[in-house]
Order: structure tokens, then C-alpha cells, then sequence
């Protein structure tokens, strides 16, 4: 793939994860060699755990509501800590909590439509 080519294609992928609500911040993102990723390290890890939360879910394993609301409140416990400078994260962990989060908000919202769907059967 040309240089030119590939520079098109990151812009392209940065302005998604921008429109997409993501800081983008050099700090708290990962990259491949030189090249950022166009979201966050916690908004990868959310993609990761919606995307992990669907598998779950097609391979009949259920995810109880309590647990995806604890997974929800890990991550906003990384946040907070951090926010109130108590102790900053790091990727990693702003990458794993987010991927427990990513898994919470999928089972919640997919416990949801079960739950009302199961009303109207």
C-alpha cells in the first residue's frame, strides 16, 4: 500500500473515532509503530467488550445484570481516581476496565430487550 494511501486511511479512521465522541488523546491512546489508534485506550477496550459481550451472548453465556453494573462501576472507579488525582491509570488498565465495561453496557442493554420481549411471548 502507498504511503499516501495509508496516511488517507488513518485520517479517515481518526475522523470516525473523533465523530464517534473520542479524545483522542496521544497520551492515552496505543499505536502501532508510528501510527495512533483512532480511539482511546478505554474506547478500544469498550469496542472490545461490546464485541465480546455479543459473542457472549450468541454462545448462549449470560451475563447477569448485577454484573455488568459492577463491571459499569470499575470503570468509572478508574476514572474517578484518576480525576480526583489521587492516582492516574495507564493504558492498560484504562484498557481492560473499558473492555469490562464495553461487556456490562452489551449484557445490561441485551438483558433489557430479553426482559421485555419475554413480557409480550
Amino acid at each position: 500500500m502507498k504511503k499516501q494511501t495509508k496516511i488517507k486511511t488513518w485520517a479517515f479512521f481518526m475522523r470516525l473515532g473523533n465523530r464517534m465522541g473520542c479524545h483522542q488523546r496521544e497520551d492515552r491512546s496505543f499505536f502501532i509503530g508510528k501510527w495512533q489508534f483512532p480511539i482511546c485506550s478505554r474506547c478500544t477496550g469498550i469496542l472490545v467488550g461490546q464485541i465480546i459481550a455479543v459473542i457472549l451472548y450468541l454462545l448462549k453465556i449470560k451475563v447477569p445484570t448485577i454484573l455488568g453494573l459492577l463491571f459499569l462501576i470499575i470503570m468509572f472507579l478508574d476514572w474517578y481516581i484518576q480525576y480526583k488525582k489521587i492516582r492516574e491509570s495507564t493504558n492498560i488498565r484504562r484498557f481492560i476496565t473499558g473492555t469490562l465495561a464495553g461487556i456490562g453496557q452489551i449484557s445490561i442493554v441485551l438483558n433489557i430487550i430479553i426482559y421485555i420481549v419475554s413480557l409480550f411471548v
